[in-house]
């Protein structure tokens, strides 16, 4: 069995436990307080007077304490968002021609980069169309229309690489904007596998929100955005079988079930798959219309929802245990989980290192039962920021994708 264990991540490739991340949050954070802004324009004066309202932000007292601390600093997040509301200014970039260009993918499970294109193309809040009032630059491509129009080519990366440079080749040819600040005030939104490998030498000045948000090949936390995987089966109604059962109508300990892909999940059912009745770990399920329903009430009546990697780092469960308010628990290292920037995600998930996937079970059983439940009750609070909606509402995943852009900018122009 020891050959079998998660050793086999790739060689030189070092494990950042959630407890590391924190650290280089705060380092980051504080090296970006002690930064001197430049202020050379308008936007950039409105930027520096963003970041001190920030800091100090008076203290907010109207929440309680269970959904303050969701938040990393609620105060500084509720200032934050008002700043954002009434400050903020996007451009939208109209050069390219669909489908990989403005032509956003609503269903399935990269459709999170698509939803926030068809919002962020529609909205009238924040873009404006004289880019000189902008203070970021959204360039509206889909990583995955993208790959499946380049599908069967030779050298697809490299190929995919070259088209979006001669995009960028066109942006900068007719506009002075990304020459002016090297694209740092440019942001892409890719949810696609392959993202960060296309992305990294064109924008690596850029803000990406990124899916695969692997800080071991990478993904900068502070500076880019970790983009939650939202699978939704309709564009219609993006909330469809939303909602889970209370803590008592939840006898199963922890559940799983999908394909073998990658290392970690043959080792977690490797260990696990009918051990014990409480411990529904099993592999893919029937795609039916019965199977679907059938796993869906395996999260809803879970205590525990496992969100195990699978080739990649991110996995749509991490959502879907919120939707279905079920406490993730994350087997997955080097995952930068969604909005880390503001989110405290150890109040309402648990993080265990792919090493420790023999102690599952022991883990599990040594949360306290009152813990068990405030988790589950943050879950259920941590869920509004999650959602989308056909049309935009006030704190939900747009707006906080928009805002964590917003955020890091604020702190890192």
């Amino acid at each position: 069995m020891a050959s079998n264990r998660p050793a086999l991540r790739k060689r030189g490739e070092k494990a950042v436990s959630i407890t590391m991340m924190n650290s280089i949050l705060q380092k980051s954070s504080a090296e970006m307080k002690s930064k001197r802004q430049r202020l050379s324009s308008q936007r950039d004066q409105e930027l520096t007077y963003a970041k001190f309202q920030i800091e100090n932000a008076p203290i907010e007292r109207s929440i309680s304490e269970a959904h303050s601390s969701l938040f990393r600093n609620y105060s500084m997040f509720k200032r934050s968002y008002e700043l954002m509301e009434s400050t903020l200014k996007v451009y939208v970039y109209r050069e390219g021609e669909k489908p990989n260009f403005h032509l956003p993918q609503l269903r399935g499970i990269y459709a999170s980069e698509g939803w926030f294109m068809k919002s962020m193309e529609k909205n009238k809040q924040f873009v404006v169309k004289n880019p000189k009032k902008a203070h970021l630059f959204y360039l509206p491509f889909s990583s995955l229309r993208l790959r499946n129009y380049l599908n069967g080519s030779s050298f697809i990366t490299q190929k995919m690489e070259n088209y979006l440079k001669n995009y960028i080749d066109i942006i900068a040819t007719k506009y002075r904007f990304w020459n002016k600040s090297g694209g740092s005030d440019h942001f892409l939104v890719a949810c696609h596998d392959w993202a960060p490998r296309i992305t990294r030498n064109i924008f690596g000045n850029s803000l990406r929100v990124l899916c695969n948000s692997n800080i071991a090949r990478g993904f900068k936390i502070g500076k880019d955005v970790s983009f939650p995987v939202t699978y939704i089966s309709s564009a219609n109604n993006p909330l469809k079988n939303f909602g889970g059962n209370p803590p008592s109508k939840r006898p199963i300990l922890a559940f799983f079930a999908g394909g073998m892909h990658g290392y970690v999940r043959p080792i977690l059912l490797q260990y696990w798959q009918n051990k014990n009745s409480d411990m529904k770990i099993m592999g893919p399920m029937s795609r039916d219309v019965e199977g679907k329903e059938k796993y869906r009430e395996y999260m809803k009546s879970s205590k525990y929802c496992i969100c195990a990697k699978g080739y990649e780092v991110h996995t749509p469960r991490v959502m879907e245990s919120i939707y279905f308010e079920c406490v993730p628990v994350i087997i997955s290292d080097n995952y930068v989980p969604p909005f880390f920037e503001v989110l405290n995600w150890e109040e309402f998930a648990l993080f265990i290192s792919e090493i420790n996937i023999p102690n599952l079970r022991d883990i599990l059983l040594s949360v306290p039962e009152d813990r068990y439940i405030m988790m589950q009750r943050r879950v259920r609070i941590v869920q509004r920021y999650f959602l989308w909606h056909k049309v935009p509402v006030k704190y939900d995943l747009f707006h906080m994708i928009l805002h964590s852009v917003w955020f890091n900018r604020v702190f890192h122009f």
